[in-house]
């Protein structure tokens, strides 16, 4: 089955990223902002084939998994078990995500993803994976959907999940 995204959210989101212009060019090469996903350092990025494995291991423990994109694309097509947070580039979306995760213990493992466009231009997972660091989670780890949900997780032959 091929996952086809539907809707300008993801598109339109993307499409201003991707024509921001020289100040943005700039910055990410000065050092990335919290805002980009490219201030995620490595080691804290997860393969869709590691989450895939950890999630289907029985004696593993299961990390909370959060999408911090847009609900329309939660709703659409999501992880099965994973959580809608909110989308991590707004406050209302951060807010979210702290309500969700207020109760959990710090040193869970949290595995966030969002997906809706390239990796590098994505405006979500950034701001959603600092605000955790922020809150004193010890133990975050960033998806990295190198193109989007569709294309690195859906059609890798991963499970997905609809509705809620």
């Amino acid at each position: 089955m091929r996952f086809r995204m539907a809707g300008r959210v993801g598109a339109t989101a993307c499409a201003a990223l991707l024509f921001a212009g020289p100040a943005w060019v700039t910055s990410r090469a000065q050092g990335a902002p919290e805002s980009s996903a490219l201030s995620i350092p490595t080691v804290q990025r997860m393969l869709p084939v590691d989450l895939n494995r950890l999630l289907r291991t029985p004696e593993a423990e299961k990390p909370l998994v959060l999408q911090v994109g847009s609900r329309v694309m939660y709703q659409q097509a999501h992880i099965p078990g994973a959580d809608y947070a909110g989308p991590g580039s707004s406050q209302q979306g951060l807010k979210m995500l702290h309500d969700r995760v207020a109760r959990v213990p710090r040193r869970t493992l949290i595995v966030i993803y969002c997906g809706c466009c390239p990796w590098d231009h994505c405006p979500n997972i950034g701001p959603a994976y600092h605000e955790l660091l922020r809150m004193g989670f010890k133990n975050v780890k960033a998806l990295y959907l190198e193109n989007n949900f569709g294309a690195d997780w859906a059609n890798g032959g991963f499970p997905v999940a609809t509705g809620q």
